[in-house]
């Protein structure tokens, strides 16, 4: 008997069954990537980068801080150390001291900006909320940061919130923008502070943001369809990226 939707989402709570075989039968957005630049690394496990442990600590600190004693944190000078090898597990990325700091400042510096703080903690908001959708044919999986009454939140870091936008493009927040809009039948917000200047951003996503989104997502099914899908008609084996310069 197949899953309910109702029994999908409930599932997909668990971060395991999200992040893991069970979740890897849905597209998602960071899937899209891949599916148009590296179809060959589609679905293909990557390893952990310090950035993906760095922004797993940012968020559980803003919204479940509950969890936040399950990081190791290692107060050495380097990655290098003697120390931190015989620390630090196979495939393990552990947080350094310094590190851990820098970002308990950038996570300080976010909830101490009231209108922030007041958007982020109102009463009735929703944290880590999955969701599905079936979209061009596909069903597409996704976790909002933050559900509220009006709209989604999803809360960023960048390097240089001077070129936000251009980050927005290349790591596909767009498409994400685009995605969530449908999963939740409310507008996406993102909440962005700057890793080195500590200055903060709100961002709101204009109808050619979203359209831009939705064309990287046909374009995504189509590779998807024609390589990965039941009905693929082709080999990934045999692809070549072509493009007109």
């Amino acid at each position: 008997m197949a899953e309910s939707t109702k029994q999908i989402i409930s599932n997909l709570t668990d971060d395991n069954k999200y992040y893991g075989e069970y979740g890897q039968q849905f597209l998602s957005n960071s899937d899209i990537l891949n599916l148009l630049k590296f179809p060959e690394k589609f679905k293909v496990p990557q390893p952990k980068t310090k950035a993906m442990v760095e922004g797993s600590y940012f968020h559980t600190a803003i919204l479940e801080p509950n969890k936040i004693e399950d990081f190791k944190i290692i107060d050495v000078a380097s990655r290098s150390t003697k120390a931190y090898k015989e620390a630090c597990g196979e495939n393990e990325i552990l947080l350094l001291q310094k590190e851990k700091l820098h970002l308990d400042s950038l996570i300080d510096k976010m909830q101490s900006n009231l209108e922030m703080f007041d958007e982020i903690y109102k009463e009735g908001n929703k944290y880590e909320v999955p969701q599905i959708c079936e979209i061009m044919g596909n069903t597409w999986k996704g976790k909002a940061d933050i559900v509220t009454d009006e709209f989604v939140i999803d809360i960023k870091t960048t390097n240089d919130i001077s070129k936000f936008y251009w980050s927005c493009m290349n790591y596909n927040y767009d498409s994400q923008a685009y995605l969530y809009q449908r999963f939740f039948n409310k507008p996406l917000r993102f909440y962005v502070i700057d890793k080195q200047s500590f200055q903060l951003g709100i961002y709101d996503c204009s109808p050619n943001f979203i359209e831009g989104g939705k064309n990287k997502v046909e374009k995504a099914t189509e590779v998807y369809n024609k390589f990965f899908s039941n009905e693929k008609t082709h080999n990934i084996h045999n692809y070549i990226h072509k493009e007109i310069l």
